[in-house]
This record gives structure tokens, C-alpha cells and sequence, in this order.
């Protein structure tokens, strides 16, 4: 009975979030279609190809959307000044539930070359190597590791500073100016 109450509030917290990220994107009007990329054409070559990446690359641009909008609804909703915790605080929560329910891995890394703290520095080859390429002004960067049944994409959204209440705590930052990148980890399939 209790793993019924945990698991039902921890889909809870995630539908808030969920929720949470689609009434800011309707109201904000920050809901739309990515421009397309360089990368996209590509995706939209190899989707006849490879339909499994292409699904997996699907979910990681619904991830992102989520994962990002809960972030600015929240920082916006509940978030002020004198605010010790910000809200990305709560998106790693939510990247923990997801990785111990095993549906994927999400983690924070730091772009800046300065991280608040030592968890947030890019740490396996695939970090390093995602750093480098949002260091040069890439928004996406990803890897294809492993075969058959083991493949898994490894991807990295580009975080920047969105609004001024960001750039309270990242005092030399400014808006606009990237901060980090959102590194994925899911199954192909």
C-alpha cells in the first residue's frame, strides 16, 4: 500500500510538472515547433532508416520541452529574490525519480567552465565532448553508443539564462548567455 502512495506521488509531482510546463507554454506563448536545423534535415533523412533513433530523438526533444518549461514556470510561479533554492533544484529531483524508475537519465552540466558546484562539471567523454561543441555555439549535440539492442542515444541541449531571475544568482551572466546543458541518456528503441 505505501509503494502504491509513493508511486502515484511521484507521478503526481511529474504530472504537476507536466501540467505546470504546458500552462506556461500556452500562456507565455513559448509553445512552438523548433526552427528547423541542420541537424533536423539530417534526422528527417535517416528517419526512414533508422525509425527507433528517430523516436528516441523525438523523446528527448519532448523531455527538453518539458524538463525547460517546468523550470521557467516554476522560477517564475514560486521564485523570488531571496530565494536560497532554485528551481532547477527541483528538476534534478524529478531526473533522480526518473532514473531510479528507469526510464531514462537527465543531468545538469555546466557550460561556463565554472560550476557552482563540482557535481555539475562535465565529467564522461560524452560531457566533455558536448561541452566543447555548446562552448562553440551548438544548441544540440548527441552520440549514437552501442549495437543492437544496447544502443543508446546520448544527447545535450544547450541551458542558457532565459530570464533576469537566472542571472541573480549567475551574477556575471547575463539573459541570453549559456549556462549549461541538459545531458540525456536513453535506450533506442
Amino acid at each position: 500500500m505505501l509503494w502504491n502512495t509513493r508511486r502515484w506521488t511521484v507521478l503526481g509531482c511529474v504530472g504537476c510538472l507536466a501540467a505546470s510546463a504546458v500552462l506556461a507554454a500556452a500562456v507565455l506563448g513559448t509553445w512552438h515547433a523548433p526552427a528547423a536545423r541542420a541537424e533536423d534535415r539530417v534526422s528527417a533523412a535517416k528517419a526512414s532508416t533508422d525509425p527507433a533513433l528517430e523516436r528516441t530523438r523525438e523523446e528527448v526533444k519532448m523531455l527538453d520541452d518539458l524538463y525547460k518549461n517546468a523550470v521557467v514556470s516554476i522560477t517564475r510561479t514560486y521564485i523570488d529574490r531571496d530565494d536560497k533554492q532554485p528551481a532547477i533544484m527541483v528538476a534534478k529531483q524529478v531526473f533522480s525519480a526518473m532514473r531510479k524508475q528507469g526510464w531514462h537519465s537527465a543531468r545538469l552540466v555546466d557550460a561556463t567552465g565554472e560550476p557552482f558546484n563540482d557535481e555539475n562539471a562535465p565529467v564522461t567523454d560524452f560531457e566533455k565532448a558536448a561541452f566543447k561543441a555548446i562552448r562553440e555555439g551548438k544548441p544540440y549535440y548527441e552520440e549514437v553508443v552501442g549495437t543492437g539492442d544496447q544502443r543508446r542515444l546520448l544527447a545535450a541541449t544547450v541551458v542558457p539564462s532565459v530570464m533576469q531571475k537566472c542571472s541573480d544568482c549567475h551574477t556575471s551572466k547575463k539573459v541570453g548567455d549559456v549556462l549549461g546543458f541538459l545531458r540525456y541518456d536513453l535506450k533506442v528503441r
